[in-house]
């Protein structure tokens, strides 16, 4: 019998603190109107000082396991995406799992940056079709906040901080001619486009955390040509076309990408879920927040295609396909 995996519950967490593009518009020299035409961004969650990416994860998490009626006593794994960790050793996931109250199986991190969630979406499915766990707890969480050069206009509109999480079950597969769960993901990274976005410090370099650098240009031609590319690369290995998405819930980057991803598909703008407005970039914690916000709101239904993909500093890229 082959094992699959299905979500069986979502959660997120955002800080309470919004920051407006006016507000930001003090601070640097920019204005609403700018960021809105270039970004499509709004407003971004800032969180407190106080506030960890292991604060925001376990919020996430508690709403996650909440949403799938289970305990942390369920879950056998917890793979935490984060390019934002609390300290360079240990992984932010055993912070979440001692807060969880889990005390069997094994939790760890995973960094892809904005392609995160889905390098450890794979790694979590990859468990359980193994069979070497049944509950998995996939979050992205991020405090993008503290990396950014708030003096840098070009970025530091761009980003906000949040976490999101899923809960992914076996299941075995019945037969059933349209099986639901996770059907295939896609991973791809390319080392020669470090310099289009990165961060320029680390314990190994300059033992200074340093801050966020981008190419904007650069980045944003390979993520439309990346992202539209490994969708295509998962409707392939499906026999699908993009007639039969019902869902695209993409990485919350840009909504001038989101747009042109689409159009290169010529899949309709009904079918993406977009929160980048409200949430700005969060990197690994944007596919899950967008995700739980289609399905919280009924968007999402039982048996709908549903497409998530992502590109992210590396570069990184990838897409996973599950019939829901």
């Amino acid at each position: 019998m082959t094992r699959r995996s299905i979500v069986v519950g979502c959660g997120h967490y955002l800080p309470e603190r919004v920051v407006t593009n006016e507000e930001l518009a003090k601070r640097v020299d920019t204005s609403d109107e700018w960021i809105q035409k270039r970004t499509g961004i709004c407003e971004r969650r800032i969180a407190d000082d106080n506030q960890n990416t292991s604060d925001l994860a376990i919020n996430a998490a508690q709403d996650a396991l909440a949403s799938a009626g289970v305990s942390a006593d369920d879950i056998d794994l917890i793979v935490l995406a984060t390019a934002t960790p609390d300290e360079t050793f240990p992984a932010t996931a055993t912070r979440v799992q001692a807060a969880l109250g889990m005390t069997k199986g094994a939790a760890f991190d995973v960094q892809a940056v904005c392609t995160g969630f889905i390098y450890a979406l794979n790694v979590a499915d990859n468990f359980i079709r193994l069979g070497q766990a049944n509950r998995v707890l996939v979050i992205g969480a991020e405090t993008f906040s503290r990396i950014l050069d708030w003096e840098d206009r070009t970025t530091c509109v761009l980003f906000g901080d949040g976490a999101g999480a899923i809960v992914l079950q076996g299941i075995e597969e019945s037969g059933d001619a349209e099986p639901r769960g996770i059907l295939s993901n896609h991973l791809h990274s390319d080392g020669r486009h470090h310099d289009c976005l990165y961060v320029d410090g680390g314990p190994s370099s300059t033992k200074t955390v340093g801050h966020l650098r981008m190419e904007g240009p650069e980045v944003f031609k390979h993520a439309v040509n990346n992202m539209a590319s490994v969708l295509g690369e998962a409707l392939t290995a499906n026999n699908m076309t993009a007639a039969d998405i019902d869902w695209l819930v993409p990485h919350q980057a840009n909504k001038r990408i989101l747009d042109g991803t689409a159009r290169k598909l010529r899949l309709s703008p009904d079918k993406v879920v977009i929160t980048v407005d409200r949430h700005a970039n969060t990197s690994a914690a944007s596919i899950p927040l967008a995700l739980c916000e289609a399905v919280t709101d009924g968007r999402i239904q039982e048996r709908n295609i549903v497409v998530m993909e992502a590109m992210g500093g590396g570069f990184t890229w990838g897409a996973s396909l599950i019939r829901w």
